[in-house]
């Protein structure tokens, strides 16, 4: 097995379609600069003849960013991982876990897990093209493969050529009868099959993915022996729970902005995007940092603000207006609690 590359990070924001696009990376990044980020899953056909600047550009401030990659063939694999290489990327990523028919349909994604022998050529080929780590993300099963040690037999294939972090979404895919949604709800969590799994290999870099929804919960997964926690869902409805990661997983020292500072500039990174590309929508772009607030008064007018596809002014402006709303939530509870008081 060759040495291992890259940093192991402790916590990172899952890949998810339709999500983790440049704008909403752009936006964790102004909140963490230490967790990882990833793209949206990208298909090798795409990365190879789609519009380079539009499929796999990303702001250098970004990173560390890893690239997804959807498919199949290990020489189409390792084209796509120079590409990655050359634009800067700091990571490969193999999805092995998706189980949409669609992704199916191209063999590739969670079925690629009836496949080690598959995966590990793929993994091989990727790293012998370039010097980036080269990683996989996967399930502890699928159907007619669900007992750990179907898990171990794929795990155990893929780390013999090299691959350098598992991210294991602890669920099975089930991939007859079940949307992607259902998938990553109606099967169990199976948390004790990813510890067994770092425990019985503690030479592989083990990463636990699913279902985990706080920093406080991150903790126990890596207090139970992982090497890392990758949060989805959670980060994207309420992305300032990212806020304390640098200081409480890496050793940071420098406070997070403001939920407030994080607003102001991304709606200046929209401003600046919207003037670059002038037939894009504000709401594409402004839909990322709806979550901003949850939790928090106001919170429903800041969306609502943010979200009328009517409103034509500017992000600027419209972020203004949203955090004035919320200004006014907060000063509204101020009075009453000293009313209460008095």
């Amino acid at each position: 097995m060759s040495s291992r590359r890259g940093l192991v990070r402790a916590l990172s924001v899952a890949p998810m379609m339709e999500w983790t696009d440049r704008h909403f990376r752009w936006l964790v990044r102004q909140i963490s600069r230490r967790a990882l980020l990833y793209t949206e899953m990208v298909t090798t056909g795409a990365a190879l003849h789609g519009e380079r600047d539009i499929v796999l550009g990303f702001d250098p401030s970004e990173g560390p960013l890893a690239l997804q990659l959807g498919g199949d063939d290990p020489q189409a694999l390792a084209e796509c991982a120079r590409i990655a290489e050359g634009m800067g990327y700091d990571e490969v990523n193999l999805n092995v876990g998706c189980p949409s028919d669609r992704v199916q349909g191209g063999n590739f994604g969670a079925c690629l897990m009836r496949q080690p022998s598959r995966v590990a050529a793929c993994v091989a080929a990727m790293r012998a093209a370039v010097a980036l780590p080269v990683t996989v993300k996967h399930r502890i099963g699928i159907d007619g493969r669900e007992r750990y040690e179907d898990m171990l037999e794929f795990v155990d294939a893929v780390a013999a050529e090299g691959c350098d972090r598992f991210t294991v979404h602890a669920r099975i895919a089930i991939l007859a009868g079940l949307s992607p949604k259902e998938n990553r709800t109606v099967p169990p969590l199976r948390y004790p099959e990813v510890y067994r799994l770092k425990a019985e290999r503690p030479g592989l870099v083990v990463e636990i993915n699913g279902g985990v929804r706080s920093l406080d919960a991150a903790a126990e997964h890596l207090r139970a022996g992982v090497d890392a926690v990758m949060i989805g869902r959670a980060a994207y409805e309420d992305p300032y729970c990212f806020a304390e990661v640098d200081r409480r997983f890496f050793g940071e020292t420098e406070a997070p902005p403001s939920r407030f500072e994080v607003a102001r500039r991304y709606a200046e990174h929209a401003d600046a995007h919207l003037r670059a590309y002038p037939r894009r929508k504000a709401s594409a772009v402004l839909r990322h940092v709806l979550g901003l607030f949850t939790g928090q008064p106001g919170a429903r007018e800041f969306r609502r603000i943010l979200s009328e596809t009517r409103d034509e002014r500017p992000p600027s402006v419209r972020m203004e207006a949203a955090l004035t709303a919320v200004r006014r939530a907060h000063e509204r509870i101020a009075e009453h609690r000293a009313a209460a008081g008095s």
